[in-house]
């Protein structure tokens, strides 16, 4: 007569199993605890062709036949030292859509530029597409572009309206998330008064945000110094501090260096005291706009193609991407983790991406994505 009414083994099997499951909800990288913070990539929308002189000067960067090996997916190759790079169109976003879903990422990060700037292209499509596959979307405010004390309400409104989209990424409690980069101290004394009048700015953008539903924004400085991203913050009551990029004064290293300077910076930003958004360099390798230089850079000509990597593996960018979300939820303790920004999802022509391209095709994203499921669900 059996006093239970299971086997023995079976109690025990049932016993283990609840065992390890507890486990595994305290252990940092598994998918029980928070361990898949919110993955996002920056975009930058230069890949318009004719559609705009940025489009045409980065095509001219990629024409040599040294630098076809980055042309995107959605451009062509007409001849040894010309190529075609037109991916404004909504077909090219629908299939960058299911790519972003195939690499795991939860959002993009949008440069925000002029609604008629031909940089807004891909945006437009974006907003417009019917299946964004849960691929979210967030600005990234350029502080040279706000507006100034006479005209930041117009683009206070803006984003505000955009975070009413429910495809608005959200974290850290369902507060929208916006980055703020370029803050530059002549045009805070030139188009701001000082930093009262940027404050001011921040503040009416909080209120109103509150205001109209969508919570308090989570803002983000980046700034190529951590020290000063620190400062900015506290000035401004940011939420916390990034980087668009960064990397090494190397030139020729392997990329396993530029990984290294990140998780070194993302130690020099956390020494801060600030809370980090971490930055995943996916490659920096400007060469192509040093040998094409673009009207915007000419006065800085000394700089370009002076610091570069050699290129990524696929598998390697994806260990990166495991690294930062360890990194992540290790320091995020009660409050939850922070979301993760990599560089970049179609920076080509200065080294860094994800986007497929002819040459390549779609290893990076499947790289990051297998990563990922394995990692993190």
């Amino acid at each position: 007569m059996r006093l239970y009414p299971f086997k023995l083994s079976t109690v025990v099997s049932i016993v283990l199993g609840i065992a390890v499951l507890a486990t595994c909800l305290f252990v940092p990288g598994y998918a029980g605890q928070e361990a898949c913070p919110p993955i996002g990539a920056i975009r930058w929308d230069a890949w318009h062709g004719k559609d705009g002189k940025v489009g045409l000067a980065v095509e001219q960067s990629l024409s040599p036949l040294k630098w076809h090996s980055r042309v995107p997916f959605c451009g062509r190759i007409l001849a040894p030292n010309r190529v075609e790079i037109e991916c404004d169109s909504p077909s090219v976003m629908d299939q960058e859509l299911r790519y972003a879903q195939q690499a795991g990422l939860s959002f993009w990060a949008f440069l925000a530029y002029d609604e008629d700037d031909p940089m807004s292209l891909s945006y437009k499509y974006y907003r417009a597409s019917p299946d964004k596959r849960g691929i979210h979307f967030a600005f990234i405010a350029q502080f040279p572009r706000w507006g100034g004390r006479e005209a930041y309400a117009a683009r206070n409104r803006r984003f505000i309206e955009a975070m009413k989209d429910p495809a608005y990424q959200r974290v850290k409690g369902n507060r929208p998330l916006l980055f703020v980069f370029k803050i530059q101290e002549d045009l805070l004394q030139k188009e701001w008064r000082g930093a009262a009048g940027f404050q001011k700015a921040i503040a009416q953008l909080r209120e109103e945000a509150i205001k109209a539903g969508v919570g308090n924004p989570f803002i983000v400085v980046m700034d190529f110094n951590p020290e000063r991203a620190k400062r900015l913050a506290d000035t401004f009551g940011f939420d916390a501090i990034s980087t668009y990029a960064t990397h090494t004064d190397k030139r020729g290293a392997p990329y396993s260096e530029l990984m290294k300077h990140d998780r070194r910076y993302w130690e020099r930003s956390k020494r801060t005291g600030a809370s980090v958004v971490p930055i995943v360099m996916a490659g920096w390798d400007d060469r192509p706009r040093a040998t094409s230089p673009a009207p915007w850079q000419r006065k800085r000509m000394d700089k370009l193609g002076a610091v570069y990597f050699a290129p990524a593996r696929p598998d390697a960018i994806a260990a990166h991407v495991r690294e930062a979300i360890d990194w992540t939820v290790q320091q995020a303790g009660a409050k939850g983790s922070n979301p993760i920004i990599i560089y970049a999802w179609n920076e080509n022509d200065e080294g860094g991406w994800l986007i497929p391209t002819l040459s390549e095709g779609s290893a990076r994203v499947e790289s990051i994505g297998n990563a990922l499921r394995q990692h993190c669900r």
